[in-house]
């Protein structure tokens, strides 16, 4: 599965005529022989001719639901014991440091690592855990509003992917793709001049340019929520190994985790207005 987060990529339905198999049936029958091992109709059929993995090895929905539970699951574990404990902020820039070390090491590498990915997941919510305490002392609940937020905008994405009223394609995708990398490029001027003009920068953290920024980024964030749901399906569909769900949980997390985190800062800076 190629990343469809906005951060990261990692390995995925590499194909000569498309992303995420957007353009053949999936089916499971042997690769094509030539030089790429991903040849066939079938990304996941072996080099040497034979089928997709045998069905006892291939992921399942329970797989990614277990997974990325786990996942998830290490995340607010890690989070409440940096609220618990209160943990300065300083320790917790360390921890999203690491976090994001560990994210950038799994996405370059070719199998999942289950311990780099809930190594990750821990890091990500001692971050999450102090960086919410800190916003809930100066705007009370506000972290669980963005907790609530952030499921409304999965499960929406999830019927509107289900019902199809949004249809993942390559048209999507590359659209998608050139908005977070404009998304990210307008961050990264912005905390340039946060650090050498002081102040907000260019007043993306604050008013009516924040509140716009901070909804794009939701809008972002559910897009790319519907490429997730879209790898896990061409997954199951072409009989992907399961490993494979690892990496379904992977990037479902740093979806979300992007989610919220646009949702708490939307919400801060509305009731800070």
């Amino acid at each position: 599965m190629r990343s469809s987060n906005p951060v990261f990529s990692r390995r995925g339905f590499s194909r000569d005529n498309g992303y995420a198999g957007f353009n053949a049936a999936p089916q499971a029958g042997p690769a094509v022989q030539t030089g790429n091992p991903y040849a066939g109709t079938n990304p996941y059929a072996q080099q040497q001719g034979y089928g997709a993995p045998p069905q006892a090895a291939r992921m399942t929905m329970d797989d990614v639901v277990m997974r990325t539970g786990m996942t998830l699951g290490t995340v607010i574990v890690g989070a409440a014991i940096a609220w618990i404990m209160q943990m300065p902020l300083g320790l917790a820039i360390g921890a999203a440091l690491v976090a994001m070390v560990l994210a950038l090491v799994q996405s370059f590498k070719r199998k999942p690592s289950p311990a780099l990915i809930l190594s990750y997941a821990a890091f990500e919510g001692l971050f999450l855990g102090a960086l919410s305490g800190a916003i809930n002392a100066q705007f009370a609940g506000a972290p669980m509003q963005a907790v609530l937020g952030t499921m409304a905008v999965f499960v929406g994405v999830l019927i509107a992917y289900k019902t199809r009223i949004i249809r993942v394609n390559q048209r999507f995708y590359r659209f998608v793709m050139a908005a977070a990398i404009g998304f990210m490029l307008l961050t990264a001027v912005n905390l340039l001049f946060m650090v050498f003009g002081g102040g907000d920068g260019l007043g993306f953290r604050s008013g009516g340019l924040g509140i716009i920024f901070g909804i794009v980024g939701i809008v972002l964030g559910a897009a790319f929520l519907a490429l997730d749901f879209k790898q896990v399906e061409d997954g199951l569909a072409y009989g992907a190994p399961r490993e494979e769900s690892w990496l379904a949980a992977f990037g479902l997390t740093l979806t979300l985790v992007w989610i919220y985190l646009e949702m708490l800062r939307l919400i801060a800076i509305l009731r800070g207005d």
